[in-house]
């Protein structure tokens, strides 16, 4: 059949393909199943068809009637869904053999094999793949002809390799009706014992995170060992140009980057179902743990028909802006002018300001004054205006050298300028006692 999509839908519309089992039927195929399993046998004739299908019935219908003619019709039936397959050449002349096709395998395989993913069964599978890509790889390095291509890689990777990643891929949908059964377990649990569940749906959390966090460790390291070992082969075979075996490297690459996605994918599905289940137990169950607020909100929300209620909201005011609102401007970038830093100094005339202050102190004290106000005054008016505060400073510190300063508790203060006052002092000779 085409492996088209559109080509292989189109045929199976055409041959109107489908399914109907019953529970009798699957029952009977099931234990057809079983005994050929425990048995080891490859085929089945029809009386022991017939027996096997009084059996079921006498489990699932046991009122049931004409046993022998409803096996008839139910062997029948199978065949036309290909679940059983004649596999004698005897026609009608005798009673023929039947077997178990591949679809009918699977079917009961589904449902009775518990082949979910776990640490073990992965890193067992995974490790025997790898084995076997490093035989396919020591294999490839010695090929020399076509023929020895599709004989030691091409082969190897289409059967072994793709048995071993179509188990990985097998024991994934386990794990994934396997988690959908925890959550639906989860969710009985909570119906039937409201508080007292908690405990009970924690474990249930912990366990599967557990499992599919070391699944997901396991999937990091050896994806990437399986991938390098892929790449190497087809890079072998795009160096001989064997485009058969690149196809089929590729085709391995593809599912072992499905098998990685896959992982990546059920981690964060998980987290997030984890995350919703702790924000209901912390929020809604141990707020609620008697039901009491969830039972009166479904009383009220069923009975809204006859009790309509609202709820009312009041308008929250705006904030209040104390300045208004301007739109955002784009200033310039502050500038200056360029100048020419490297002018010539100008030339000025000599002058020393603290001798000059030092002497006119001396000469005020020589003519007799004997305030700091009088000797300021007397400096001030040698000095023009816009220094007057500066020499005022300079003209206390010099007096605090030369002479002493005596004051009551008190000290006035007095104008030198009109608009300057100082704190006045009298002052007395250096070495005179205060």
């Amino acid at each position: 059949m085409s492996t088209d999509p559109s080509r292989l839908i189109a045929a199976l519309a055409r041959d109107q393909v489908s399914l109907d089992l019953k529970t009798v039927d699957l029952c009977f195929l099931a234990g057809l199943y079983l005994r050929a399993d425990r048995a080891a046998l490859a085929s089945f004739e029809e009386d022991a068809l017939v027996d096997m299908f009084e059996q079921v019935c006498d489990v699932v219908d046991p009122g049931a009637d004409r046993p022998r003619t409803r096996a008839t019709h139910a062997i029948q039936r199978l065949r036309d869904q290909r679940m059983l397959a004649r596999v004698d050449g005897a026609g009608i002349v005798r009673s023929g053999e039947y077997a178990l096709t591949r679809l009918a395998a699977a079917v009961i395989g589904y449902l009775i094999d518990d082949e979910k993913l776990t640490r073990e069964s992965l890193t067992l599978l995974t490790g025997t793949l790898r084995v076997q890509l490093a035989e396919v790889l020591a294999a490839a390095k010695r090929a020399d002809s076509e023929q020895s291509w599709r004989t030691s890689v091409v082969a190897p990777l289409r059967v072994t390799v793709g048995d071993l990643v179509g188990g990985i891929e097998r024991r994934q949908r386990g794990l994934d009706s396997q988690q959908e059964q925890v959550q639906a377990e989860i969710a009985a649990l909570l119906q039937a014992d409201w508080f007292g569940a908690v405990e009970r749906c924690q474990a249930l959390l912990d366990t599967t995170t557990d499992t599919l966090r070391e699944l997901n460790e396991v999937l990091l390291r050896d994806t990437h060992h399986l991938l390098a070992l892929l790449q190497e082969i087809q890079a072998l075979a795009t160096d001989a140009a064997q485009p058969e075996p690149e196809q089929a490297v590729q085709r391995v690459i593809e599912h072992v980057d499905r098998i990685g996605a896959w992982g990546g994918a059920r981690q964060r599905a998980w987290s997030e179902y984890y995350q919703y289940v702790h924000r209901y137990l912390r929020d809604v169950v141990r707020l609620d743990p008697d039901r009491a607020l969830s039972q009166r909100l479904r009383d009220q929300t069923a009975g809204w028909a006859s009790t309509p209620f609202h709820l009312l909201v009041s308008a929250a005011p705006s904030i209040r802006l104390l300045r208004p609102l301007e739109s955002r401007v784009e200033r310039p970038p502050v500038t200056r002018a360029r100048t020419d830093r490297e002018r010539a100094p100008d030339l000025v005339e000599p002058e020393d300001t603290g001798l000059t202050i030092r002497t006119l102190v001396a000469e005020s004290l020589a003519a007799g004054a004997s305030s700091l106000v009088e000797v300021t005054v007397q400096v001030l008016s040698r000095f023009p205006e816009h220094l007057h505060y500066a020499i005022t400073g300079r003209v206390a510190d010099e007096l605090a050298r030369v002479t002493r300063a005596r004051s009551a508790f008190e000290r006035p203060w007095r104008p030198v300028d009109p608009g300057l006052e100082v704190e006045d002092w009298e002052l007395a000779a250096r070495g005179a006692t205060r």
